[in-house]
């Protein structure tokens, strides 16, 4: 796990987590994964872009 995605949860003296805190590291986590899937479809899209280019240069 990379160090800026470890992220402390500030808990209660009972152990819970409030709502708000909650959401708010939902909709963190949420938009981190956002980011990591657009970086994941343009890596892919250059892989395959590389892939028919070469394809083209070997025939």
């Amino acid at each position: 796990m990379r160090k800026d995605e470890a992220q402390a949860v500030t808990v209660g003296r009972d152990g819970s987590v409030s709502a708000a805190e909650e959401m708010a590291r939902l909709g963190a986590e949420n938009a981190r994964l956002l980011r990591a899937e657009q970086e994941w479809h343009l890596e892919r899209e250059i892989l395959r872009r590389a892939a028919a280019y070469f394809a083209r240069e070997v025939k």
